[in-house]
C-alpha cells in the first residue's frame, strides 16, 4: 500500500466498482494512506466476519451499505447504513455482516498519549 502525501488533497473515485461484494468473502482496499490517516474500504458478504482484535490508534467506522453487528468491549450493536462507531485505542472489537455490506474504516495515525 503506497503512502500518499499528507499535504496534498486526494480524490478517490470508483471505490465500489473496484471493490465488489464477493460471494462468501471479505475484501478491502486502502484508499488513503499517509502520516495522518489510513482509510480502508471493506466489502463483506452476509455471514463474513472480522474476528476479535484491537488497534493501537483511534478508529472510526461508518457503514455505507447493508447491515452488520459490531461487538465493542463485549457489547454487541446492530448497525445499518449511515451508522458510525468510534473505537478508542486498544478496545477489542469484532464485526459480522448481517447482509452483504460495505463500510469504511478511518484509522488515525496520530500518536496517542
Amino acid at each position: 500500500m503506497a503512502k500518499t502525501e499528507m499535504d496534498l488533497s486526494q480524490v478517490v473515485s470508483g471505490v465500489h466498482a473496484d471493490l465488489p461484494i464477493s460471494t462468501e468473502a471479505t475484501t478491502s482496499r486502502t484508499v488513503v494512506n499517509n502520516d495522518a490517516v489510513r482509510v480502508v474500504a471493506f466489502a463483506m458478504d452476509r455471514g463474513q466476519e472480522l474476528t476479535d482484535h484491537s488497534a493501537p490508534r483511534p478508529v472510526v467506522v461508518q457503514v455505507v451499505e447493508g447491515s452488520l453487528t459490531v461487538t465493542v468491549a463485549g457489547s454487541t450493536h446492530e448497525l445499518a447504513a449511515g451508522d458510525v462507531v468510534y473505537l478508542a485505542p486498544n478496545d477489542r472489537h469484532a464485526v459480522v455482516a448481517l447482509t452483504p455490506c460495505r463500510f469504511v474504516l478511518v484509522l488515525s495515525m496520530a500518536a496517542t498519549p
